[in-house]
């Protein structure tokens, strides 16, 4: 297979998968609007909640050392809540991660995946 065609056959793949998604959308408007909201309101609550999540898993012990050598579950305070932040964004700046906000866009991503997950569970096992 040359280049074009996997080119052609990726484009084709889409297309088809996109008219999937509009058929969808169309035939259950109810469903797609319960799933969309959920999904809109989970992942607000999961950016809303990031710091203390992330303290809580922090705590936990669940995150290993911050970028100082320091366990994290031995922090406490602002120092906790932004190590853990840190460590779920792959790391301080400083060391080549992406920091706080990267964790508090993890936390919030996946919120929002775990609520589009089960309201789409949900729709799906009401038909």
């Amino acid at each position: 297979m040359g280049f074009w065609d996997y080119i052609s056959d990726s484009i084709e793949e889409v297309c088809d998968l996109v008219s999937d998604g509009v058929d969808f959308v169309t035939e259950n408007p109810v469903e797609t609007a319960i799933c969309v909201t959920t999904t809109v309101a989970t992942g607000g609550v999961a950016l809303a909640y990031a710091p203390a999540i992330a303290t809580a898993a922090g705590s936990a012990g669940l995150l290993g050392a911050a970028s100082t050598g320091t366990t994290i579950s031995t922090l406490s305070g602002a120092a906790l809540t932004n190590a853990s932040l840190a460590s779920l964004g792959g790391g301080a700046l400083s060391a080549g991660g992406g920091g706080m906000v990267l964790g508090g866009n993890v936390i919030t991503s996946a919120g929002a995946i775990g609520g589009g997950a089960t309201s789409s569970a949900v729709c799906a096992s009401t038909k």
